[in-house]
């Protein structure tokens, strides 16, 4: 049975997918779901190569995630709770889960491929590779 689930969203079109797909589980009455959002920290972009193509700046401000996230929280059905970091996406997503001791991480996937995949990098493979339980990953339509 499914008692702690960790919900990864990153601000993107998938996020809406991703809450549809946590509201089709069959959760029992003392599950509890833990939204989070990673902000990449600074220090991270600095390390990335001038040479090559950058990912896009994130638009949305920390006060409109927390919103849209609360608007996600409100329309599930089980006990749920919010974090918001900063840091590596992928760390960040693999250290809520080992505190919470979660059974499962669903994370939306971008469905980046090719050169976008190798400069940019798959979160989502990142955390199914290093994560000590189940990892269910949406797709995009």
């Amino acid at each position: 049975m499914l008692k702690n689930i960790l919900v990864a969203l990153d601000g993107s079109e998938i996020a809406e997918r991703v809450i549809e797909t946590v509201d089709e589980l069959v959760l029992s009455p003392d599950s509890t779901v833990i939204i989070c959002h990673v902000f990449p920290s600074p220090e991270s972009e600095m390390e990335l190569p001038a040479d090559r193509p950058q990912p896009e700046s994130p638009t949305l401000s920390y006060f409109q995630i927390e919103k849209q996230l609360q608007s996600y929280q409100e329309k599930l059905s089980v006990n749920s709770q919010l974090e918001l970091v900063t840091g590596d996406p992928a760390d960040e997503i693999i250290r809520f889960a080992n505190i919470y001791e979660v059974d499962l991480i669903i994370i939306g996937s971008r469905g980046l491929t090719g050169m976008k995949r190798i400069v940019q990098g798959s979160v989502s493979s990142q955390v199914v590779e290093e994560a000590h339980c189940s990892v269910l990953v949406v797709k995009p339509n």
